[in-house]
């Protein structure tokens, strides 16, 4: 059931993405930018693309709806069934925070979904197996990074030896720089240009439903009180309350375990990917350079520019050949 749902789910996703690229086409563009073919169209990872190759998405949709949905539906019932119900409050600004909130939480992962995480070129040249290993004959190079030696590994799929930190994604067909995660409940690579806005998202959701747990366990206080029904009272009279609290609380629980871990992965310079593959078990991190400046590494330093330009115009052959001089 739920297997057909998804596939549902996913060919729904399909055909409005082909619906808005066909739209995004016939008015967004003009002149000889709509008679080229663009990277987006060509590319062969597992991308879907939105808005002529402005957004760079996952996938798979399941994941990112779910949790659209959730975040969605969470509000709506703390709206309607506890913000206007608290009595010697100010209900109008309990439910404007409340939605303020919502948005903060919907823009992040908006940006944390639709931004390339750090997508690797691929290399376009046809090389056999002799031809890109090193002296000894394996596919593997060394590079030194503050003192520390590092292998570098060959990807036979984008057929380029990936640089330090990088690693090929099973389901986006991708190499991608800074790997730390594919997230299924985002739906998309979490790495090197998408990961600060992956932390605002964990953290503005953590906010989100810490804010909702307080004023639905204030409201189940005041109704057992007030009429001095029990827990099975509640669960006959208020059963969305109670559903809405204890979605909370194990969100609660699930945002802040992966807030907490991300923020001592920061501390200390790493991936998640490196910490579960004990990268630097036995040597010293080369990228840890002291807490403070890991911090600002994280979340202050300015974003790189995309590698690959997925706007951008893919020449055919023949009219390469064309142009050139005689």
């Amino acid at each position: 059931m739920f297997g057909n749902l998804g596939v549902s789910l996913k060919e729904t996703f399909c055909k409005i993405r082909r619906m808005v690229e066909e739209q995004w086409l016939q008015h967004g563009c003009h002149g000889n930018n709509a008679k080229g073919t663009r990277t987006y169209q060509v590319w062969p990872g597992n991308n879907v693309f939105f808005f002529h190759g402005r957004l760079v998405c996952g996938p798979d949709p399941r994941g990112l709806l779910l949790t659209l949905v959730s975040i969605l539906i969470s509000s709506w019932i703390f709206t309607i069934y506890i913000g206007y119900d608290l009595p010697n409050t100010n209900p109008t600004l309990i439910v404007t925070i409340c939605l303020i909130i919502t948005l903060m939480v919907i823009v992040n992962l908006i940006l944390v979904t639709a931004t390339d995480p750090g997508i690797i070129p691929r290399s376009t040249e046809q090389s056999s197996f002799e031809d890109v290993g090193t002296s000894r004959g394996t596919r593997r190079k060394k590079v030194t990074v503050n003192g520390v030696q590092l292998k570098l590994k060959y990807c036979r799929i984008c057929r380029i030896f990936r640089p330090p930190r990088s690693c090929h994604c099973a389901i986006c067909d991708n190499c991608v720089e800074k790997f730390d995660h594919h997230c299924p409940w985002i739906g998309q690579c979490i790495a090197l240009r998408n990961y600060r806005f992956y932390l605002t998202f964990l953290i503005t959701a953590l906010v989100f439903f810490i804010y909702i747990f307080a004023f639905s366990c204030w409201r189940i206080h005041q109704r057992m009180s007030e009429s001095g029904i029990g827990f099975f009272g509640m669960l006959r009279n208020c059963p969305e309350t109670l559903a809405l609290t204890a979605f909370s609380f194990a969100a609660i629980w699930f945002l802040g375990g992966l807030a907490i871990f991300h923020s001592y992965l920061i501390a200390i310079n790493q991936t998640a990917y490196e910490n579960f593959r004990y990268r630097y078990e036995g040597s010293p991190n080369p990228y840890d350079k002291g807490i403070i400046s890991n911090i600002k590494e994280a979340l202050f330093a300015p974003l790189p520019p995309a590698k690959v330009d997925f706007r951008a115009e893919v020449m055919p052959r023949w009219n390469m050949e064309d142009e050139m001089p005689i």
